[in-house]
């Protein structure tokens, strides 16, 4: 038997119009951030700027923070169903060198490999507040790879050992994503950083497969295998 992932529900037209509006709120505040300034720009600039009213911001987005990070929570929570999706024989580490290697080649935003990232990370750099929240997700991030590799694995509550590989695998991506970034805010184009940047992708994901290459590694698929030998 397959394990296999039950596709999500397709959404009415309530709820479609409510992640548009949510979306639209923050395009329209991350503009203004990366224009005057995270710190500069109230929750009134936004909700005046979006033609909404204060309450209707609140409503979409909890704090300030959240309106500048708004994909951050499905990022986070993302992690354990890619974890859950990996292909049959494929290890953790393997999984996350395909997935930032597929980030690269789409410019995935969360890889810092696009236009516009430096812009993004200086206006993190220059808040306080900005910065505390960024840690913040990186935390939940670990935590939540970690969660998914016990889950995954069967491991003992008190095993360290899938707390130390989510901590391991997120500073890989984060220290490239950090030196992409870098890059670009020294100038560098896209096209000349590339090379370097898909190296380095490969060689600090190589130094990871050395490590902990063969953890977590998912069971074969038993079910196409019996069927291809007609069991």
């Amino acid at each position: 038997m397959t394990d296999e992932v039950a596709p999500e529900p397709e959404l009415g037209l309530r709820e479609r119009k409510k992640r548009a509006t949510r979306r639209r709120i923050s395009d329209i505040a991350t503009g203004l951030f990366t224009m005057r300034g995270f710190d500069n720009v109230t929750i009134a600039d936004v909700a005046r700027a979006a033609d909404v009213s204060v309450n209707t911001v609140f409503n979409y987005f909890g704090t300030k923070e959240d309106l500048f990070f708004d994909r951050q929570d499905e990022l986070v929570e993302g992690v354990a169903g890619e974890l859950r999706r990996r292909r049959p024989g494929e290890s953790v580490v393997a999984l996350f060198r395909r997935r930032f290697i597929e980030s690269l080649d789409e410019n995935a935003y969360p890889t810092g490999f696009h236009e516009g990232s430096e812009i993004w990370a200086k206006t993190v750099m220059d808040s306080a507040a900005l910065m505390a929240k960024q840690e913040e997700f990186g935390r939940s991030s670990r935590r939540r790879l970690a969660e998914a590799l016990a889950e995954e694995t069967g491991a003992d509550p008190d095993d360290i050992t899938p707390r130390v590989v989510a901590a391991m695998v997120h500073a890989a991506q984060w220290e490239l994503v950090g030196d992409i970034v870098g890059r670009k805010m020294a100038g560098q184009t896209l096209h000349e950083m590339r090379d370097t940047v898909y190296a380095n992708a490969h060689r600090v994901f190589d130094l990871l497969e050395r490590g902990i290459g063969d953890y977590a590694v998912k069971p074969p698929d038993t079910g196409a295998r019996d069927a291809a030998s007609g069991k």
